[in-house]
């Protein structure tokens, strides 16, 4: 009586919960197809961000171009002294314009930084837009899954609300014990706690669904079977690992890391500025061309310390593109077996499916002609249950190892190219 008043408390739990979520959703609509959803998430929060990235960098391109700018000065000397400096009478007042010009290729090194900045940030994009049409498939058959989960718990309750009446009559015909009926009720009760749970579980996937897409509200169905349309089509490879998009986004950060470090090595190189000005003599009555060079001495600033830091930064950045290659090599070497492995299991699952469904339905009629006890038709129903499980649980195999594959590929669970 403890496990059964234990699933009862679950059983509100749960349907208290799924009751306020579903509420919370009333006014939502059902997800649109995986292609369309896709296509509408352009603007999500997820890609917002990534195009951010994109922007910033050429931002930042686009200020490597920039020359120094020129300074203009005014200043006046020999006025307010003593003696022939007295008062104003013999101010020098001159006008002069300084301009830094940049040499040893300063400026064409910081160009060449800025633009692979920007090829990298464009490679880190297209990685993210292909994990996000990933994560969001993924999102979007959870949600599927949910829903059938909730099926196989109904079938389920249904099966048993069957076996508690036939338990009922034969206890009332005096061929069963009151016992077997007790047992028949308790295993029916923990049946709809497992239901109520599902439809709680159907709720949260479809919120996080809504959540990835970028939805205020949240999704109150789907609009397709994503499994039952991928079991339609076979998955293709091979998979070129040097043309993963993560491998290419490692590589354009080592050598985006690789133009900051001969930019920051230019920097080190003083700036010439040069002067020229006007001055005004207004003791002499006359005019003069002021003119000069200035060239700073490195002798405290040598910039070692942001060449140090760009040096680090490019060994971490080779470190992970050599990490990315072994993950991309090893991730394409494995890709098409395990979708093959997948497609194999799926296959299994549906003979053992088959096996099941006949065993329980010869238990059904031996135990409803007083053939057989109770415990074999409870057994043969939980191992129907056992394999549905089984049955959804491969067919989200062979979604997941579809889905890895066509990430490999730059492409969405449906074969659309991610650009």
């Amino acid at each position: 009586m403890n496990r059964f008043t234990a699933r009862s408390r679950a059983c509100v739990l749960t349907g208290s919960l799924a009751t306020l979520l579903l509420a919370s959703a009333a006014r939502g609509e059902p997800a649109p197809t995986f292609d369309t959803l896709l296509r509408q998430t352009a603007d999500a929060p997820r890609i917002a961000d990534l195009n951010a990235g994109v922007a910033r960098a050429q931002g930042l391109a686009r200020q490597a171009y920039a020359r120094p700018n020129p300074t203009v000065s005014v200043y006046a000397e020999n006025f307010a002294g003593t003696g022939p400096f007295a008062g104003f009478g013999g101010t020098q007042t001159t006008l002069q314009l300084d301009q830094p010009i940049e040499w040893g290729g300063k400026r064409s090194s910081r160009i060449a930084a800025g633009d692979a900045g920007v090829a990298a940030a464009k490679a880190r994009t297209l990685d993210g837009r292909i994990a996000y049409a990933y994560e969001l498939a993924r999102a979007y058959v959870g949600a599927e899954i949910a829903d059938r989960r909730i099926e196989l718990a109904e079938d389920e309750v249904e099966e048993a609300t069957a076996d508690l009446g036939a338990a009922r009559a034969l206890v009332e015909a005096g061929k069963e014990a009151r016992l077997r009926q007790l047992q028949a009720e308790t295993d029916l009760n923990a049946l709809k706690a497992d239901l109520e749970e599902a439809r709680a579980l159907r709720t949260a996937a479809l919120t996080g669904l809504s959540a990835l897409a970028g939805q205020d509200v949240p999704y109150t169905g789907l609009s397709e079977s994503l499994l039952d349309r991928l079991a339609d089509h076979t998955a293709s490879g091979p998979v070129d690992p040097a043309r993963d998009s993560s491998y290419l986004a490692a590589k354009a950060e080592r050598d985006a890391a690789d133009m900051r470090l001969a930019a920051e090595r230019k920097r080190a190189l003083p700036n010439v500025t040069a002067q020229i000005g006007f001055r005004r003599l207004d003791y002499e009555r006359a005019n003069a061309v002021v003119a000069g060079v200035a060239i700073p001495l490195n002798i405290f600033d040598r910039n070692r310390g942001n060449v140090d830091a760009a040096q680090a930064d490019l060994a971490a950045s080779q470190a992970r593109e050599a990490q990315a290659k072994l993950d991309a090599e090893a991730a394409s070497r494995s890709a098409v077996a395990l979708v093959e492995a997948a497609d194999l299991r799926a296959a299994a699952a549906a003979r053992t499916m088959t096996t099941a469904e006949e065993t329980y339905r010869l238990a059904r009629i031996a135990y409803q002609a007083g053939k057989s006890p109770l415990i074999e038709l409870l057994s043969a129903r939980h191992g129907l249950g056992v394999a549905r499980g089984v049955t959804l649980d491969a067919a989200a195999a062979r979604f997941q190892a579809r889905a890895g594959l066509a990430r490999l590929q730059g492409r969405s669970i449906t074969g659309e190219p991610i650009q």
